[in-house]
């Protein structure tokens, strides 16, 4: 009984932790870096891999809002509690653009290859959120327009490159998705400033430049 009721202590624990780590993680996000977050689809209790929403072929399960919708991201504490007391393992979603950092991902073992070429030049990059299948290098804010003008300029930019500006969605550390956990591969330095991002010009020059180097082919994922 003794053993019983010291591992139930246990799970309760763990449950209690991981239920601060989310919300103290969602709050870091709203209140001290200004990125307006929302919490995500849990992903679906009959199957891990698929999602909470109603499409049946999500390709991105628990990792994407819902209900909430996007519009409603924000930085207010109170809401962000009240989201996380109410869905306490919801993964946290950052609403990207606008004043907040913009991504640009790619699939994981082409992402860890062009940062290995990247950190041999000594390029400075900003944080990046590594799920198990993409990595995402957080950029500051840019416009459709700039966007444009950035990859029309450039004679090929590989297909599996993704951004997430304006309008988009991440799923932010230390969230549980159905695709598995998400973490930082590079972590924001410690500090109560928003974290420093690069120009997504310097990204894509040095990815797109890495990748070519390195003769990675980057598939569609």
């Amino acid at each position: 009984m003794r053993e019983i009721l010291g591992k139930r202590r246990r799970l309760l624990s763990r449950r209690d932790n991981r239920r601060s780590e989310m919300l103290g993680a969602a709050l870091t996000f709203a209140t001290e870096w200004k990125w307006p977050v929302l919490p995500g689809v849990a992903p679906d209790p009959q199957g891990r891999a698929r999602c909470g929403c109603p499409d049946p072929e999500c390709t991105v399960p628990g990792a994407h809002p819902f209900d909430p919708g996007l519009l409603a991201a924000t930085t207010d504490a109170r809401m962000v509690r009240w989201w996380w007391g109410n869905r306490p393992a919801a993964p946290i979603v950052l609403a990207t653009g606008g004043k907040a950092p913009c991504a640009v991902s790619l699939p994981a073992p082409a992402a860890a290859r062009a940062l290995a070429a990247l950190d041999l030049q000594g390029m400075r990059l900003g944080p990046v959120v590594a799920a198990p299948t993409r990595w995402s290098l957080l950029v500051k804010p840019y416009s459709m327009e700039q966007l444009g003008e950035l990859l029309y300029a450039k004679d090929h930019v590989p297909g599996s490159l993704r951004f997430h500006g304006e309008g988009g969605y991440l799923a932010l550390p230390p969230s549980e998705t159905g695709q598995g956990q998400i973490r930082w591969e590079r972590a924001p330095l410690p500090g109560s400033a928003s974290p420093w991002v690069p120009d997504v010009e310097a990204v894509v020059d040095a990815v797109v430049e890495a990748l070519t180097r390195t003769g990675v082919s980057a598939p569609e994922l």
